[in-house]
């Protein structure tokens, strides 16, 4: 990012892609930067039974396995709030069918839907969540209310500024049984997103950013594509750009109380050209949370433009996922 105040820092978190069924779907802390090797994306495989076992690895992507994380996560002065006392209920055990997919700011759940496409035709439930971006709080309300209709273990997935609402939400959820990150945000207990994009360098795209009177923030249209989807077709771009939708600013300096990814398995999918969320510090997250790499070549807006390589590392952790459930 390249924002003048810190308040732009922050906005590279968030899921900037989609609008309409038109538009095919979309889309750390303290530790020294990695800068990740460019690998290419994933292609897509024939369809598949959800849960059962993988044919020879034509339809999965490619996995690396950071190393575990070792950083202890460091309670915010921002926020005292405990996490919650209870013990968190026995996991739900059987095959992964059921995909929950969370978006971030300046879109809706219409972003995902090239994602959608893929993963029904490989034969799962796909529900695609409709934050209001008026808070975190308020994203997280609303991605329980789609996990409380879900018949069995889900794979949570989340998109950029979605990053930190599934962090939130899967800790005290019994049916989430693994994380899949999208150039996402990952904090730490008591991290806010702003804490996050702090780790990591000015990004071209915290200039495209402004506040309005009522403090939601905006994408630039006319920086849009560079910035964000340099390689998602320019129609497509202006489509999303007129169809964004602000997300509150105050949203980014709420801590998360909780934390999913602590005990639960976590995939990233890294776009090695972006230029929201640096390759670098996406790389950094996924080493913290001990989630296992999926590199793709891609912009910010991986679930738009690499729609298949995207559905594709979602596919291989779910059927990595019921190997482990059964």
């Amino acid at each position: 990012m390249l924002p003048k105040r810190p308040l732009h820092a922050v906005v590279l978190c968030l899921c900037f892609a989609g609008a309409g069924a038109s538009a095919l779907a979309q889309t750390a802390p303290s530790a020294p930067p990695i800068a990740p090797a460019a690998a290419p994306g994933v292609e897509q495989g024939p369809a598949q039974t959800p849960g059962a076992p993988p044919s020879p690895d034509h339809s999965s992507a490619p996995v690396n396995t950071p190393p575990a994380p070792t950083m202890a996560p460091a309670p915010s002065a921002s926020s005292s709030a405990p996490t919650p006392s209870q013990p968190a209920a026995a996991p739900i055990a059987g095959p992964v069918h059921n995909i929950v997919l969370v978006h971030g700011a300046f879109v809706d759940g219409s972003s995902w839907n090239g994602v959608v496409a893929k993963l029904q035709h490989k034969g799962y439930h796909v529900s695609s969540v409709q934050n209001p971006l008026t808070s975190l709080a308020d994203d997280v309300a609303a991605t329980r209310r789609v996990l409380a209709r879900e018949d069995g273990p889900v794979l949570l997935v989340g998109h950029s500024w979605g990053g930190v609402v599934i962090t939130e939400v899967a800790a005290n959820a019994p049916n989430v049984v693994g994380l899949v990150y999208v150039a996402a945000l990952a904090p730490q207990l008591h991290e806010s997103a702003m804490d996050v994009m702090k780790a990591g360098g000015p990004m071209p795209a915290g200039q495209s950013i402004n506040k309005d009177a009522n403090g939601f923030l905006w994408l630039d249209r006319a920086r849009y594509r560079a910035d964000l989807a340099a390689d998602v077709p320019e129609m497509v771009t202006r489509v999303l750009a007129a169809a964004q939708v602000p997300i509150a600013a105050k949203a980014f300096d709420e801590p998360v109380d909780q934390i999913g990814w602590k005990d639960k398995p976590s995939w990233y999918v890294l776009t090695t050209q972006d230029r929201a969320v640096s390759p670098a510090l996406q790389k950094t997250i996924a080493e913290r949370i001990g989630a296992k790499v999926v590199p793709v070549a891609s912009s910010h807006l991986a679930p738009v433009s690499h729609a298949g390589a995207v559905a594709d590392a979602i596919d291989h952790a779910a059927r990595e996922l019921s190997r482990l459930q059964q």
